[in-house]
C-alpha cells in the first residue's frame, strides 16, 4: 500500500506540472499562431492523460491476489505502460501530420523573445518532472513511472525543437520548424519503440534473471544433489521462480520441506526482486538431467 501512494502522489504532482506546461505553451502558441507551439502544447496534454491512465493503471494492479488472480494484479500496470506507448506513437503522427499541413500553408507564426521565454520555462519544468519521475520510479520499483519518464523526455525533445524552429524563422527559414519537428518525431518514435518492447516481454513472460546464477547459489545449499528446470517470469523487481531440486532419496519428507524452506529463504537474501518461489523436490535417481557446481 505505500508503494502504491508513492506512486499516486508522484502522478498527480506531474499531473499538475504537465497541464500547466500544456496551457501555456498551447494558449501562446495560439496567440503567436505557432504551429510548433501548439503542437508542443498537445504533446504535454497527452503526457497529463498519461498521467491520469497511469493513476487507474495503479489502483487497478494495487489490488491483492484473488481467487481469479492468484499471482496479483500487477500486470494491469504492464498493460497500462503499453498505453503510454500507444500515446507516444499516437504523438507522432501529429507532429507529422502538422509538420506536413505546415509545407501548403503560408507561415505566419510570430517570433518574440516571450516566445523563447515560454519555451524555456516549460523545458525546465518537463526536465524537473522527468528527473523526478525517474527517480521516484527506481525507488518505487515502477515500470509505469519508468516509462512515463521517458515520454516526459520525449516532450523535452519536442521543445528543443521547437525552439530550433523559432530561431530559424526568426533568421527567415520558414519551414525550419516543421523539417526539425520531423525528425524529433523519429526520435520520439524510437523511444514508443523502446516502452513498447520492454512492456511486451513481462506480458509474454520472457526470462527476467540469469538462471545459471540461480542454480549456482542453490547447488552450494547442504542437503541439495543437483538444480535444474529454473524458470522465471514477471518484471525486474517483482520476480516469480519455479525450480525442480535433487535431494537424497533416503531423505524423510521433513528434512526434505526443511532444505525447500531453505533453498526459499537463500534466494529471497541473494535476489531480493525475487517475490515468490516455488520448489518441486525430487529424489536424485529418477530425475532428469541437473547441474550441479563442483
Amino acid at each position: 500500500m505505500e508503494r502504491t501512494r508513492g506512486i499516486k502522489k508522484v502522478l498527480i504532482y506531474t499531473l499538475v506540472a504537465n497541464s500547466l506546461v500544456s496551457v501555456v505553451k498551447t494558449a501562446y502558441g495560439m496567440f503567436t499562431h505557432s504551429i510548433a507551439m501548439v503542437s508542443d502544447g498537445f504533446h504535454s496534454f497527452f503526457d497529463g492523460i498519461s498521467n491520469v491512465v497511469g493513476l487507474l493503471g495503479i489502483w487497478i494492479a494495487s489490488h491483492p491476489p484473488d481467487r481469479d488472480h492468484p499471482y496479483g494484479h500487477r500486470k494491469y500496470e504492464t498493460l497500462f505502460t503499453m498505453a503510454i506507448a500507444s500515446m507516444i506513437f499516437f504523438t507522432c503522427y501529429q507532429i507529422f501530420t502538422k509538420a506536413y499541413a505546415s509545407f501548403f500553408e503560408d507561415p505566419t507564426t510570430v517570433v518574440t523573445p516571450v516566445s523563447f521565454g515560454v519555451m524555456a520555462f516549460t523545458i525546465a519544468v518537463n526536465i524537473g518532472v522527468m528527473y523526478y519521475e525517474t527517480m521516484k520510479g527506481r525507488a518505487l520499483k515502477s515500470d509505469f513511472l519508468l516509462a512515463d519518464a521517458r515520454h516526459t523526455k520525449s516532450d523535452i525533445l519536442v521543445s528543443v525543437s521547437v525552439i530550433l524552429g523559432l530561431i530559424f524563422t526568426k533568421l527567415g527559414y520558414l519551414r525550419a520548424d516543421a523539417v526539425i519537428g520531423v525528425i524529433i518525431a523519429f526520435l520520439i518514435a524510437r523511444i514508443g519503440y523502446e516502452v513498447l518492447k520492454e512492456a511486451s516481454a513481462i506480458l509474454v513472460d520472457t526470462v527476467c534473471i540469469d538462471t545459471y546464477s540461480v542454480e549456482t547459489v542453490v547447488n552450494m545449499i547442504e542437503g541439495v544433489r543437483g538444480c535444474h528446470d529454473v524458470r522465471t517470469r514477471g518484471t525486474e523487481h517483482c520476480i516469480f521462480l519455479d525450480l525442480h531440486v535433487l535431494v537424497d532419496k533416503e531423505l524423510s519428507v521433513e528434512r526434505a520441506h526443511e532444505i525447500a524452506d531453505l533453498i526459499e529463504s537463500t534466494i529471497k537474501e541473494k535476489f531480493p526482486s525475487i517475490v515468490d518461489i516455488v520448489v518441486h523436490v525430487e529424489p536424485e535417481e529418477i530425475s532428469g538431467p541437473a547441474r550441479k557446481v563442483p
